[in-house]
């Protein structure tokens, strides 16, 4: 049973006149009338008596209809979604965010890809080091990732920068240095840092110790942790002082206080996605992050 010939079937159950359905369907009426038998040949039954003046379904044309109408529909439901995913606005895209896009980015993102493409069901993941989701990338556990700029293995992951933006130290709202409009990284020299880990080595961590050596110390001791908002919070519980990217001033928690540095420190944030995993559906999301973020 071909789909066309339960097209067939369909008009003339629905006209129950051979010349009218064969000219809604814009086919001879001896080519429409020699497809419904053959029909019946292969269902084995007749689906429609016929006179010289009428048509009309017999009882097993009647069952047959129900089951036309939905594999009709079926069909058209097939060429949309086919559409849809070859045009991107419809499928499944996989986004990774390292911890300080995670509160920022994410959401704005999550909410854009809702209203302006609601057939793209989104896999976000918070939270993440850059080796982690240069890891994802690389096999095919997300199609995007919002990192930092050091991406290894750069022959096969494509990389679009979004943002440089400044470090800012947070520092215990009792701090000393907290009521200051900025300060000098230099002040905090002797002060524990809580930092991202070393292993897996987090870009963050190369960046705040680089920048520390910059000013002419090395931190006194390093409490380590793996995601953002618990740096924040031990900052807040009083276990030292941080460098974060400015954009996790977003992250408002009580305790802390968030200083611009008199240096000109900053860390750039961008959009990394495999050379050769690039869906429609994975640019439209892409281009609505490169939105969110540059807005």
């Amino acid at each position: 049973m071909e789909l066309r010939q339960v097209r067939y079937f369909l008009a003339l159950a629905e006209e129950c006149h051979f010349g009218r359905a064969a000219a809604r369907l814009h086919v001879a009426q001896p080519a429409l009338s020699q497809q419904i038998k053959q029909l019946e040949r292969e269902l084995g039954t007749t689906l429609f008596t016929r006179s010289t003046r009428h048509v009309e379904l017999t009882e097993a044309g009647r069952h047959l209809t129900g089951y036309a109408r939905t594999l009709v529909a079926e069909e058209e439901r097939a060429r949309v979604h086919m559409a849809e995913l070859a045009t991107g606005r419809a499928g499944r895209v996989s986004v990774g965010f390292i911890g300080t896009a995670t509160y920022d980015v994410l959401p704005r993102v999550a909410r854009t890809v809702r209203a302006r493409l609601p057939g793209i069901t989104l896999d976000l993941h918070g939270e993440l080091l850059t080796p982690q989701l240069v890891d994802g990338l690389l096999t095919g556990a997300y199609d995007l990732a919002v990192s930092r700029a050091d991406t290894a293995d750069a022959a096969r992951v494509d990389v679009t920068p979004l943002r440089t933006e400044p470090l800012v130290a947070v520092l215990p709202a009792h701090h000393p240095l907290a009521a200051g409009p900025r300060i000098s990284l230099r002040a905090l020299a002797g002060e524990t840092f809580v930092i991202h880990p070393s292993q897996p080595r987090s870009a963050m961590y190369d960046r705040v110790l680089s920048a520390c050596d910059r000013a002419g110390f090395r931190p006194a001791s390093l409490v380590e942790v793996g995601e953002t908002a618990t740096l924040v919070v031990l900052v807040a519980a009083g276990h030292g002082v941080a460098l974060v990217p400015q954009s996790v001033q977003s992250l408002r928690l009580d305790g802390v206080t968030y200083v611009p540095l008199t240096e000109t420190e900053s860390v750039d944030l961008v959009l990394a996605r495999r050379a050769d995993r690039n869906s429609p559906a994975t640019r439209q999301v892409a281009a609505v992050i490169e939105e969110c973020v540059r807005a």
